[in-house]
């Protein structure tokens, strides 16, 4: 999968971006605050996928902007496809997606078209950050590879919504403790079924963060993860998924009912489940150096972008936001010997701290706007 045409205008700091990217290599330069993550931001949003910096929708367009407007054209292994995102701050309603020209009533379309990986310096928080961290990152790695994925994650959170607004009600004595139990029956049925789907993406997930991290560490050191269950043991998991594991979830948050309405939130479930991740065999978070955070961080992106292609005949478009210059020379070229059957987005504020012989396309952006374009990357740093 490549894009091979981008059209940019008021997103953030944008104004009139307009390129056809080079199929393999483009490296996007310039200071901070010029736009770099921005261009890369732009095209994310068109994946379906929430923003990776935590952007809300409603400062896309840029300040004391009316409009933004996002475009690509991507070509997978059947054909070119049209996405497009734009937005007004003042019509009513303000948000209009299309994919090949038909409207589409939400994002959900565009996840099973576009499939991006990002690489940002914040992946370190897969590592170090909250269990919420982790479980986003794997629901969203899943998701990419089963689609349907996203539907119970949503359902799943819409029905713990409504299940802590009544937990409330419940203590409030607005409402009858009875109809906690309808939810709980539908909440043991999707909380389920995303037990076992991160259970056996992890399961494919391990032996390949393994494998990588192994190569650079040189040998030395052991990568593992676990997906660790709120609600289930591990032999359960070997268990189909049906009545039975239903039955276990329902039991779980039964058990907990009573603390629930104490306290007005639900502490089964999901929503509590972790992903442990160890470096020769003791918690990376706790007591993993910065430099094996990093390497693990990064070894999980690279394994994420692997599964996906075995699993796929298209390969994910990659974006590298300022994570390159970090990496010492050893590091680079095994990231790139990685990625190097997929279409690859950088930025940097210097293009010289990359490897010399990459061949692509140089984007130079000032104030959000293009200021030049270089072909043959590598002519430009011999």
């Amino acid at each position: 999968m490549i894009v091979t045409y981008a059209d940019i205008d008021g997103f953030k700091n944008l104004s009139g971006i307009s390129f056809a990217p080079d199929p393999k290599y483009n490296i996007i330069v310039g200071p901070n605050a010029q736009g770099k993550t921005n261009l890369l931001e732009a095209m994310w949003i068109l994946s379906g996928c929430r923003s990776f910096r935590g952007s809300k929708e409603k400062d896309y367009i840029c300040l004391g902007g009316s409009r933004m407007a996002s475009k690509v054209k991507i070509l997978d292994s059947l054909r070119e496809q049209k996405i497009s995102f734009e937005m007004t701050r003042s019509a009513a309603n303000n948000k209009t997606i299309t994919l090949n020209g038909v409207r589409q009533k939400g994002t959900r379309a565009l996840f099973d078209v576009f499939k991006c990986i990002a690489f940002i310096p914040d992946d370190v928080d897969i590592i170090k950050g909250s269990p919420e961290k982790r479980r986003n990152f794997v629901d969203m790695a899943a998701s990419q590879l089963n689609p349907v994925f996203v539907m119970h994650i949503n359902k799943n959170n819409a029905i713990m919504n409504q299940r802590n607004a009544l937990l409330k009600g419940i203590i409030q004595g607005n409402t009858d403790r009875s109809i906690l139990d309808i939810w709980d029956r539908q909440a043991s049925q999707e909380g389920a079924v995303i037990s076992y789907m991160r259970h056996e993406y992890i399961q494919k997930f391990n032996g390949i963060c393994g494998k990588l991290y192994r190569t650079i560490s040189g040998g030395t050191e052991k990568l593992e993860l676990e997906y660790k269950s709120n609600v289930f043991r591990p032999e359960d998991l070997e268990k189909p998924c049906g009545a039975e594991a239903y039955e276990l979830y329902y039991k779980k948050l039964s058990e907990t009912a009573d603390y629930d309405i104490r306290t007005g939130s639900t502490h089964a479930g999901v929503n509590r489940d972790e992903i442990l991740i160890k470096i020769n065999g003791v918690s990376a978070r706790d007591y993993g150096s910065q430099g094996q955070i990093k390497s693990a961080a990064l070894v999980m992106k690279l394994a994420q972008a692997e599964i996906y292609m075995q699993r796929s005949k298209d390969a994910p478009v990659i974006f590298l936001d300022d994570v390159m210059g970090e990496l010492d020379e050893n590091r680079q070229r095994f990231v790139f010997d990685m990625i190097k059957d997929m279409q690859v987005f950088i930025t940097t504020p210097n293009e010289n701290a990359l490897l010399p012989e990459i061949k692509g396309k140089i984007l130079r952006i000032s104030g959000g706007r293009i200021a030049e374009e270089e072909e043959n990357v590598s002519s430009h740093r011999e």
